[in-house]
């Protein structure tokens, strides 16, 4: 039969003929035959499997071999025996080499067939020997996944023992580290990745019958992906291997990987940029979650260098693959985190994509920076300090410096302000608002937790002021308005001035002058050309007119400010005192003025700022730090006061204090009683040019013109003549989150406004204030005030019992130029006042504003800024400060104006920026990302260090977030709230 069978094979018979005597053969093997004849067919059809010339001769072998091995099973036990099988894998059949598929294809054909027979186990014996061997040789994708599917279908056939299990997963591993894709057509790739699949499966079999085989294949893994051998690239189709770990070790493998300090600087760039490479893999699953686990794991601990050196290496990668369907989902989050976390710089940022709201960003951008990955280590390494999760940024105290720190803090958070200040090109000034500017791109755009401000310190700090000396923060912030207004001033009207030969010596000298004033011009400039900054951010006119009682003559003064100081009212001032026979006792005294802070609308020869309004408050004598100064004896401004002594005067009731009643005065009925009328006669009385002579006079104030921030300053500290010291008012004052603030239009001007509406409203008595009982003047009965709706933006907090000693923090929000809500705009135009006594609006129209922004309020967020650091917060621990900590007292308000459109916001409109700050210069940014990198780079160090000590230090740390529990914290043991009675070293800022 079996010359029949080779005589077939060869002949030119037809292919059904064939068939048919294929067939007779195969039956006939159920007839008895002799060993020979049963070898002579096994060798033959053995030829024809592996050397047949096309796929009928090799079919008909293994049709042949079946059917002689299934009728005599003990010749072919015989035949397909250890020698044969141990000839085949190591030298092949004839031309076939040893590496060819073929070769596994018949053993594994063979198996089947003798796979009950007790020889068998002699072969599975051989074949774990030989398994090792090949995959140690480096197979072909062909040749092992061919192995791997033997393996896969004969398991007995794996290496047996730990020791031998462990290298066979190990080699495997190193084996699909060199696979290499044989073609690059459609059809070839989709085989090469079927091949790395069916070896991959094998090693998830492996792993999932042995688990102890995990660990160090994953291991070897890690080896060959970090070699810093630039000879062998290792390839992609690792990434198979990604999918069949199980995510449950994410934490414990990248934690060790992070930890080792054996894996050197070099090994993990280069084992990362690789697994990013593997992003690129069509089938493989997990692999983006990986990186990101490793990404965020190095960022943990702190290892910026390597993550800056990845970003910068793959980032273009990662991006071209989003062209590509199949593996877009993954490379888009890997892609996502690397921008989103590279914070120090803009140079991997590349991306123009729809620009979400600004809160939003930040947001995103403070969950996924580097500074704020927790470190989920066991050990007491402690987490270094990063940007808070509220993602703003603290400022250092540089020794009770926490007054300029809360003032800064609040002007930053002052959105249009800040966006206007950010927008200046000032390159090449050394001026204060450049270093203004600089401090709020550091704000900004820094990813330390806290900026030390040490320039603009310097810079900015009153001569009179003592360094490291406890400040009043009113006093500071008019300073640096003033200082800002008049620099600014002095340099435009530089740039403006004719050269002449008696002012400068040479043309040069102009046009150097000219270049550092014109910095001051935004581009492009809208509005008042001759306004400053500051008066067109903070810039309001109040006028004062006096109207003789004698003659009825009416003199009229308008100035300019930039906030208002609100004196207390009088106990009872507000309950039963007749305002027509106001008059003030002999105690006070004609000095006794209401500050506020000025800024001149005179001409550049006038002097600067005018500091003080003379308003004679007819209540106690009152008055800012600032002003106390100036006058109160020398002896007692040297005198030194210990804080046991402030403690004494506490204890003594030399500080006044109301209790907490339904009787707290608002900061709406302090600026009623400022803007009260006020009869001036006896030791007060009026000189009347035209009486020549002193008269009873009324005094009346009106706002003329309103700020875009209204800067309140309440006047809690008063000298006390007794006891020679300066005490504080800790009387709880009502914020209201609505202000509406009255200024006076002219009646045509107001018909305009209101379009017809008519002001002819009538208010309920309830809640009557000292305004709407005084008498109506002739200069009033011309005007009617239209209210302007302001929202509050911050508050600057005082805790302590004296403008001498304590702390400064302040609570503030984001407030855009276009408002929470512009429906305050049309009520506030609508609700003009019918009685011209009614300064403000009643209850009814305040409680339907505050209605209408109750839900949009609850959803916005506060912060509070306590020097270094930064926590959120909310507008009710606002209002109820002063009742959990009676020492913390608001002291500095500010308040944004609700425009009805956001015209004020030109570089908006003109598309320069939208919905979120401008950008940055090149030097600033480039200054900014230098810090950055300086900053990550001790970061990486300080967490060096300390993992070198982490066996033997014990450390905790208490994370940033949500923190209204507890007093805020002061600058020294004379504090409020913040700090007196406290021990925790945590809440001291010294």
């Amino acid at each position: 039969m079996d010359k029949i069978l080779e005589g077939l094979v060869s002949s030119s018979h037809p292919l059904p003929v064939k068939r048919v005597i294929v067939r007779r053969v195969v039956e006939s093997a159920e007839t008895p035959l002799s060993q020979a004849q049963c070898r002579a067919m096994f060798a033959l059809s053995t030829r024809l499997i592996l050397q047949g010339p096309d796929s009928f001769q090799r079919q008909v072998g293994r049709q042949v071999l079946e059917a002689y091995a299934r009728f005599h099973r003990d010749e072919f036990e015989a035949f397909f025996n250890r020698g044969l099988v141990l000839g085949l894998l190591q030298r092949g059949y004839g031309g076939l080499g040893s590496r060819d598929p073929a070769i596994l294809d018949y053993v594994q054909a063979g198996l089947r067939l003798i796979i009950s027979c007790p020889s068998v186990l002699e072969l599975f014996a051989l074949l774990q020997v030989e398994a090792l061997r090949m995959v140690c040789e480096r197979p072909a994708p062909p040749l092992c996944a061919r192995l791997c599917q033997l393996l896969g279908d004969f398991p007995q056939c794996l290496p047996r023992g730990r020791k031998l299990s462990l290298a066979f997963c190990q080699q495997l591993v190193r084996s699909i580290a060199h696979f290499q894709s044989q073609g690059s057509r459609e059809s070839e790739l989709r085989l090469y990745v079927s091949q790395v699949t069916q070896v991959s499966g094998l090693l998830r079999s492996i792993w999932k019958a042995e688990p102890d085989t995990l660990l160090p294949s994953l291991q070897e893994l890690f080896a060959v992906i970090s070699s810093t051998d630039t000879s062998f690239e290792p390839s992609v189709a690792l990434a198979s291997l990604v999918q069949h770990i199980p995510l449950q070790m994410i934490t414990v493998l990248i934690r060790s990987l992070t930890t080792d300090p054996n894996v050197k600087d070099a090994s993990m760039t280069q084992a990362l940029c690789r697994m990013i490479d593997w992003l690129s893999w069509p089938l493989a699953q997990h692999v983006e979650t990986w990186v990101i686990a490793l990404l965020k794991g190095l960022a943990a601990v702190q290892k910026f260098t390597i993550l800056i050196d990845v970003t910068l290496l793959k980032i273009e990668l990662v991006f071209n693959r989003l062209w590509f369907p199949l593996v877009r989902p993954g490379a888009l989050a890997v892609l996502s985190h690397m921008l989103l976390s590279f914070q120090h710089s803009p140079e991997a940022f590349h991306l123009e994509l729809p620009k979400p709201s600004e809160e939003k960003i930040k947001l995103i951008l403070n969950q996924s920076a580097w500074t704020s990955q927790s470190s989920s280590l066991p050990s007491c390494l402690s987490r270094l300090s990063g940007k808070s999760e509220t993602g703003k940024t603290g400022l250092v105290n540089l020794g009770n410096t926490c007054y300029m720190n809360s003032v800064i803090q609040a002007l930053f958070m002052a959105t249009d302000f800040r966006r206007h200040v950010l927008s200046l090109n000032l390159n090449g000034c050394n001026s204060l608002m450049r270093k203004l500017q600089h401090l709020f791109a550091f704000l900004a755009h820094t990813q330390r937790e806290a900026y030390a401000p040490r320039i603009f310190f310097d810079a900015s700090r009153p001569p009179w002021f003592t360094p490291r000396s406890q400040q009043d923060c009113s006093e500071y912030l008019r300073f640096l308005l003033d200082r800002l207004h008049e620099e600014e001033r002095t340099l435009k009207a530089l740039s403006s001035a004719k050269p002449s030969e008696n002012m400068m010596s040479s043309e040069s000298l102009v046009q150097e002058t000219a270049n550092k004033a014109q910095v001051f011009t935004e581009a492009p400039c809208t509005g008042d050309e001759e306004r400053t900054l500051i008066e067109k951010m903070f810039g309001g006119k109040l006028q004062t007119s006096i109207c003789c009682l004698n003659c009825k003559s009416t003199s009229q003064k308008e100035e300019a400010f930039t906030d208002l100081s609100l004196a207390f009212c009088p106990p009872t001032s507000l309950e039963n005192v007749d305002m027509r026979s106001i008059t003030h006792s002999s105690e006070v005294k004609d000095d006794c003025m209401v500050q506020t802070g000025i800024v001149a609308s005179s001409p550049v020869e006038e002097s600067a700022l005018d500091t003080s309004l003379a308003v004679s408050d007819g209540c106690e004598t009152v008055m800012n730090e600032g002003i106390l100064k100036d006058h109160l004896p020398a002896e007692l401004i040297s005198e030194n006061i210990t804080d046991s002594d402030l403690y004494r005067v506490q204890d003594t009731k030399n500080v006044s204090q109301k209790p907490v009643s339904e009787n707290t005065p608002s900061v709406t009925d302090l600026l009623n009683y400022f803007l009260a009328p006020e009869i001036l006669n006896g030791d007060n009385k009026y000189y009347c040019e035209k009486c020549t002579s002193l008269q009873n006079a009324e005094k009346i104030m009106q706002i003329m013109e309103e700020p875009e921030y209204l800067i309140l300053t309440l006047l809690r500290f008063s000298y006390d003549p007794k006891c020679h010291i300066r005490r504080k008012i800790l009387d709880n004052v009502s914020l209201p989150l609505i202000l509406e603030l009255p200024v006076k239009r002219t009646a045509s001007s107001l018909g305009v406004v209101s379009k017809g509406w008519s002001v002819d409203i009538e208010f309920s008595d309830a809640g009557e204030n000292l305004a709407k009982k005084l008498k109506p003047s002739a200069a009033e009965e011309a005007c009617c005030p239209e209210l302007v709706p302001y929202v509050l933006s911050s508050v600057v907090v005082h805790s302590g019992i004296s403008s001498e000693s304590g702390h400064y923090y302040s609570y503030a929000r984001n407030i855009t130029g276009s408002g929470p809500s512009l429906g305050l705009c049309q009520q506030s135009k609508n609700m003009a006042l019918a009685s011209h006594g009614s300064l403000l609006a009643g209850e009814i129209s305040r409680a339907v504003i505050e209605n209408d922004l109750d839900a949009n309020e609850m959803s916005k967020e506060w912060f509070l800024f306590n020097d270094s650091r930064v926590t959120f917060t909310s507008f009710q621990s606002v209002q109820k400060i002063t009742s959990r900590f009676p020492k913390d007292t608001a002291y500095v308000l500010l308040y944004k104006k609700q425009n009805c459109s956001n015209g004020f916001n030109a570089n908006s409109a003109n598309g320069l920026w939208v919905n979120g700050d401008p950008p940055l210069q090149k030097e600033l940014m480039d200054a900014i990302t230098k810090d950055n990198k300086l900053y990550l780079q001790e970061q990486e160090l300080s967490a060096r260090t300390q993992a070198l000590q982490a066996a033997s230090t014990s450390c905790s740390f208490r994370p940033n977030g949500f923190d209204d529990n507890d007093p805020p914290g002061s600058c020294g043991p004379a504090g409020g709230g913040g700090g007196g009675g406290f021990s925790t070293i945590g809440r001291l800022v010294f």
